[in-house]
Formats: C-alpha cells, structure tokens, sequence
C-alpha cells in the first residue's frame, strides 16, 4: 500500500489519518445526538417505560452501526452529552485537533458540573484542550478537574469507594477458554482460595498438571458443585481414584454443547458451540462427549403448536438454531431472551417459521413501539426495517454456523394482521424511576460527597493553623 511513500509522507499521512478519524466520529456522534433530539418529542411520553427513548433510538444505532445494545445506550448519552453540554469541546473534536480519548475524559469529568455554569467551563476548556494531547491519562484528568474546580467546586468527581467497584465476570477467551476476572471481598477472596486448594490437592502426587493448572481445573469443578479432581496420572492404583468415587455431588450442574456429529464420531474437526461462550475445538467436545449425555437436535413437525406457548422440541430447536438474539447487533445468550412471535399470536402461529428469540429490550421495543416491521423466512433468517425505512437482514446465529440447521422449517400461510389497539402501551413495563432522576440523583450524592469532602479539608486547614500559625516578625 506504501511502497512508493517517504518516510516523511508516512508520517504525513499517519497525522491526517488521526484527524480524519477524529472528525468522522466527531460526526457521527453528532448525528446520534440529532436522531435524540427529533425523537424526543415523540418518545416523550415513554420515558417511564422499561424500554424508553433512550432504548428506542439505541434500538436504530445498534441495528445501523452492528453492535449491542448497551454499547448503543452508552453512544447515545455520551453524544448528548458533548453535543449538548460542551458544543464547543465538539466543534474542537470536529476539526480533528483532539482525538476521541481526551474527550471522553472532558465528558466523564464534567459530568457533575451545575448546567448553569456548563456554557463558561465548556468555553474555556475548548480554549485549552488542544494543549492536552501529550498528557498521560492521570495528567488528563487533573487537568480537567483542575477546570472544573474553577468554575465548580462542588462538580470535581469523587472516586468511587472500594466497596463498590466489586465485579466477577465469566467472558468468552480463546476458543474453548473462558477468561475470568474480578473484584470481590478479601474475605470471599480468602474462601475460593482455600477452597481451590482443597479440590487441587484431591489428585496424588503423580498428575501431571502444573499447580496453576490444577487450581484452574479445580475452578470448574467447584462450578460444578464436585469436591474432587480426576487425577490424570494414569496409574489404576492411584489413591485418589478411591477418594474421588466415595466423594459425591451436591447438585447437577448441565452445561450445553452443540456439535455435528461427525465432530462427537471423530470422523469431522469441525468444531462444536458452548452456549454463552462461543466455538468450542472439536477435541475438546469429544472430551465432553466421552461422559456427557448426547441428545439429537430434531427438525420441528410441520404442523403449529396449539396455543400461545411453543411445546418443548420446538423451544429446543430454536435454542439451537438461534443461540443468540436476532436483533443486528445483539449477542444475548438465547437463555437470557425471550421467544417471540414474528406476526403477533394469534394471527401468527406458534411454529418455528414464525418464532425466534429477541432479548428483553428488543422484544419490548418491537412490541411497543412503532415504525419497526419485521419478516421472518422459514430458515429463521430475520428482515428487520427501521423507522427509518432502513432494512437490516439477520441470520439466525446458529443457522449460520452449523448448516444442518439453517434448512427450512416449512412456509405458513400469509395472515391477516389487525393493526395495534390504541391502549397497547398501557402492558409496558415501567420503571421506579427515569433515566434523568437516576442520573440527578447520583450527581447530587457525588455533589454532596464533595462538598463535605472540601468542608473537611477547610477544617483540617482551619485546625493546622491554629496549631502552627505565627504572625510574621513585624
């Protein structure tokens, strides 16, 4: 691509490469923030709703820009925020002399500040910020507080306390691995270790795995409510072998694998699917299959289920079919969505041409409001067209990964569907509180942490000098 360049128009274009990207998300965030504005009267009244504006038009970006949900929400307020409260920070961003990280740094530091006094603070940080690039993000952030605190003592944030900044998260890794992080209680930190230890030390003296390696494996025993570890060192007089079978198990942990099953005959390398994790090598779906129980995935019958709810082979093949959400975007685990008719029950059938999973959100959003349609092909392949008229096509997730899965289910007949009542809205889930108050409400608690944190600072100051002041020798 560079071949014939200079070392100096590398460098040249590497600078306008930066500020082209700062322009262009500068841009987009821009138009996000308008697509908020022109909802916002019409989704005024939804602000109560479980799934409210916010969720609406994050709903269109998430199915325009392919990603989730919550990456969606969060673009949505971050644009409001800049565009809104700092408009000359952003016309800064626009012309691409700063790039996306100082801004969000200026947009998460400034998020406490008074509105009445956003229009000065915005003013002279955009003066300012083009001198910041160079800064580390510790340098950063005090620079920007430091402006805060000028204009509003009471707006500097105040770092979260330790306790609450307690996490455990289980994410997909390599394939076939997952990656485990988290923030607990020393207390609850103490008691998994002595317990890793316990089950690691269940194998003599012979396994051949490494001390981290037995504390890993010994992790997914726990999981599974197992006191014991297989011992691999392959010896039939192993000692461990006796405990482990006089050792039993307080609860039956199931976990779902789906494979072809040339993968689980050994005749295929194609690899299987862990639900909630991703693609599983198919060395290690023999492994599980070795002990585990195996059960045939069955093609739906023809026929609709009677009633609303489908029967339990049908939610079994759309478990499989779709693994996740339908919606563009979304990667909800389907154990965490919702089955939903594509042509509303019960002008649509209960039948697996008709049926597919939308988490929670998108379920409600396609429910309640309006300017969304959809179509359903009988291969579970979802239509999807926006208020917008945009139109975005989804493959069913597992359809698109094992073949055997995207053949067709059988057409159903075109039906007639009556148009919504007029008093739907009222089986919208509602919240205990809006998106605003929750925001007002935890700016006004950091506001009210700051404050008494200055009080205390004025006091100890007020306390030293009383102590240590001396007039001076005049």
């Amino acid at each position: 691509m560079f071949e014939y360049v200079s070392d100096f128009d590398l460098i040249e274009v590497m600078g306008e490469a930066t500020r082209d990207e700062s322009t262009a998300i500068a841009q987009r965030l821009a138009a996000v923030a308008e697509l908020f504005v022109r909802r916002s009267g019409e989704l005024a009244e939804c602000q109560w709703w479980c799934a409210d504006g916010c969720d609406a038009v994050a709903a269109e970006i998430s199915a325009a820009q392919n990603i989730s949900h919550p990456r969606a929400v969060a673009q949505v307020q971050f644009a409001c925020a800049l565009w809104h409260r700092l408009p000359r920070v952003a016309q800064v961003f626009v012309s691409g002399v700063i790039d996306f990280r100082l801004v969000s740094t200026i947009v998460s530091r400034t998020e406490n500040v008074d509105d009445a006094l956003m229009a000065e603070l915005d003013e002279a940080i955009a003066r300012h910020c083009g001198k910041w690039m160079k800064l580390s993000k510790t340098k950063l952030r005090d620079r920007v507080d430091q402006w805060v605190a000028k204009f509003d003592a009471a707006g500097v944030r105040v770092p979260p306390k330790v306790e609450q900044r307690r996490y455990f998260e289980i994410t997909p890794a390599s394939a076939g691995m997952a990656d485990v992080s988290g923030f607990i209680r020393a207390e609850d930190g103490a008691a998994i270790d002595q317990r890793l230890a316990a089950i690691a030390a269940t194998v003599c003296a012979n396994d051949p795995r490494t001390p981290s390696q037995l504390r890993s494996d010994a992790a997914g025993a726990m999981g599974r409510w197992e006191a014991t570890l297989v011992c691999q060192c392959g010896s039939e007089q192993c000692p461990a072998g006796a405990e482990r079978e006089a050792a039993s198990s307080a609860a039956a942990v199931v976990i779902h694998v789906l494979a072809e099953q040339g993968t689980v005959e050994g005749t295929s390398d194609a690899p299987g699917y862990l639900s909630g994790f991703g693609m599983l090598p198919a060395e290690s779906v023999r492994d599980l299959a070795a002990t585990a129980k195996l059960k045939p995935v069955v093609m739906p019958s023809a026929s609709p289920d009677p009633g609303y709810r489908p029967s339990a082979a049908t939610r079994e093949f759309l478990r499989n079919r779709d693994l996740r959400c339908c919606w563009p975007g979304c990667d909800k685990p389907v154990d965490k969505c919702d089955v939903d008719h594509t042509v509303p029950y019960p002008a649509g059938a209960t039948h697996a041409s008709d049926l597919k999973h939308y988490c929670q959100t998108h379920h409600l959003i396609k429910t309640f409001h309006a300017g969304w349609a959809e179509r359903q092909l009988s291969n579970g392949t979802i239509i999807l067209t926006a208020p917008t008229g945009h139109t975005y096509l989804t493959q069913a997730h597992g359809a698109a990964l094992f073949p055997t899965l995207a053949q067709s289910t059988g057409e159903l007949p075109t039906p007639i569907v009556e148009e919504p009542g007029a008093y739907r809205s009222v089986m919208m889930p509602r919240r205990k509180q809006t998106r605003a108050q929750n925001k007002r409400d935890r700016i006004n608690a950091e506001r009210r942490q700051r404050t008494e944190l200055i009080a205390q600072e004025e006091q100890q100051r007020q306390t030293w000098l009383a102590k240590n002041y001396e007039p001076p020798p005049f």
